[in-house]
């Protein structure tokens, strides 16, 4: 496993504030929040970027997705919240270890950015 901030936090390394976890992947609140509800998925197997993803990965992300949709969802916030995924530095990721924000609490502004 690559090291990344995010990989310490799966094995325990580095203490997280985790709300959910399965054999795929883990969700816990960002350290740095940018909303009342600020909440990582991450997966367990490394994808340093989106575009990292192989075809093989499909299922690991719709399952991404649908546990974003059922932590926004067990944390009160199933009709109103943002899902946001950065591909690269230039638009803000910061971990190169795929990771999908789940953000909810405020009022968002469109187009984002």
């Amino acid at each position: 496993m690559s090291e990344t901030l995010f990989t310490k936090i799966i094995e325990r390394e580095i203490p997280a504030d985790i709300v959910y976890e399965d054999e795929q992947c883990l969700a816990f609140r960002d350290i740095n929040p940018k909303a009342p509800m600020h909440i990582l998925v991450i997966p367990k197997k490394v994808i340093p970027k989106l575009v990292d993803a192989v075809p093989e990965d499909d299922a690991l992300l719709g399952h991404l997705m649908i546990v974003a949709a059922q932590v926004a969802s067990d944390q009160g916030y199933s009709d109103a919240f943002r899902l946001v995924v950065n591909n690269g530095a230039a638009v803000g990721q910061s971990v190169f270890h795929l990771h999908l924000h789940i953000l909810g609490g405020r009022d968002f502004m469109w187009p984002p950015g």
